[in-house]
């Protein structure tokens, strides 16, 4: 019962921060600690709960990412096809640098040290974006190009360090290169499709052969939960981009960042 309801508040941490600039692995390293939920299959746990977050994704922007359907215009699923398009260039670079340094940045770097010092890292600069007057020149998904996308990927490639946050880096990265706040959130949103669905099967292949009847009940529970509370999170997200700041999500990564680094200093 104990494993069960670790599962669920972990699910819930990672349908809260997966798409907020926050780092959802960062959090779930600092969670699993304080449960003392580690090795091999807490590692697993970790990425394959995300693909509930990221199945919350697909349900959401359903309409945005099927280009099948009578009552779409053939215009209409041009683009939708030439956002799967942009997505795949904008993943590339991730899926190659995470299959030649994946393995040695989870063995070095998957800490809460590196965790709470990336966390401080990326608030600050989510700051300094903010308060960087700039003009937008991409407002809309159709305005976004091949290049743009593939920029936004390299940038995307960042998250590897736990702490960093792929919504940050993706987000920082699209608005870097010219994208509204909220095309940026987007993209950031659609590309982490690919990204999560490779890590979540590539991760389930390493494990999933040697889990038990036990695990798979609390990987499933751990799912489901996190499916329904990034489904909430988006919806209210989505909402908030168009006319917030990210500061506050800044503010708040310096503020655990120190509380996390002081606690596991003095512990």
């Amino acid at each position: 019962m104990y494993d069960i309801i670790v599962a669920i508040i972990l699910g819930i941490v990672e349908g809260l921060s997966e798409f907020l600039p926050i780092s959802s692995t960062g959090h779930l390293i600092i969670v699993n600690q304080f449960f003392n939920f580690t090795g091999g299959f807490a590692n697993m746990f970790d990425v394959i709960i995300q693909l509930g977050a990221i199945l919350a994704v697909i349900v959401y922007f359903r309409n945005k990412l099927f280009p099948f359907g009578s009552k779409k215009t053939a215009i209409e699923k041009k683009q939708i096809w030439m956002l799967w398009f942009k997505t795949v260039v904008g993943v590339f670079p991730a899926l190659l640098i995470g299959a030649i340094f994946g393995k040695k940045v989870e063995e070095s770097l998957f800490n809460p040290t590196t965790v709470a010092i990336a966390l401080v890292i990326g608030g600050f600069v989510l700051i300094y974006i903010e308060n960087k007057k700039r003009k937008s020149s991409i407002n809309s998904l159709e305005d976004l190009t091949f290049k743009t996308a593939f920029l936004i990927g390299v940038i995307q490639c960042l998250s590897m360090i736990p702490g960093t946050s792929r919504s940050a880096s993706t987000i920082i990265g699209g608005m870097l290169f010219g994208a509204s706040r909220t095309i940026s959130t987007e993209f950031s949103f659609f590309l982490a499709i690919p990204t999560m669905i490779a890590a979540s099967g590539y991760s389930l292949l390493k494990g999933g052969v040697a889990m038990t009847a036990q695990q798979y009940v609390i990987l499933g529970v751990g799912f489901i939960t996190a499916f329904f509370v990034a489904w909430i999170v988006i919806a209210k997200f989505v909402k908030y981009v168009p006319n917030n700041s990210f500061k506050p999500f800044g503010y708040y990564r310096i503020v655990l960042g120190i509380l996390v680094l002081g606690y596991f200093l003095i512990k």
